[in-house]
């Protein structure tokens, strides 16, 4: 058995689980054995997005996990990046009187 740590957060709140698994255990089975889904019930997980310590991985049922891992699951975005700057421009613009 190895030790890593399962993460997610919404808006809300935030929570890391520290598990023990098999070695050999993909990134999303070990999400599964994590038991984070008795916290997020609405998770999805078979398909949400998985990285490992700020890194998305593209196959995290073919990525094993390695002791001292933290994989995060991600939320899809609620806003584009490029639109959510735009936004903070025309704010910061219209404090200062310009827009």
């Amino acid at each position: 058995m190895i030790d890593i740590e399962v993460a997610y957060a919404t808006p809300e709140q935030q929570l890391i689980l520290q598990v023990a698994v098999p070695v050999g255990t993909d990134l999303r089975s070990a999400v599964v054995l994590s038991g984070i889904l008795n916290a997020f019930p609405e998770l999805d997980v078979s398909s949400a997005p998985l990285g490992l310590f700020g890194r998305k991985v593209a196959q995290p049922e073919v990525k094993t996990v390695n002791a001292g891992d933290r994989i995060e699951i991600y939320r899809p975005l609620t806003i584009d990046p490029m639109q959510a700057r735009l936004n903070r421009a025309a704010k910061t613009q219209a404090a200062k009187g310009e827009g």
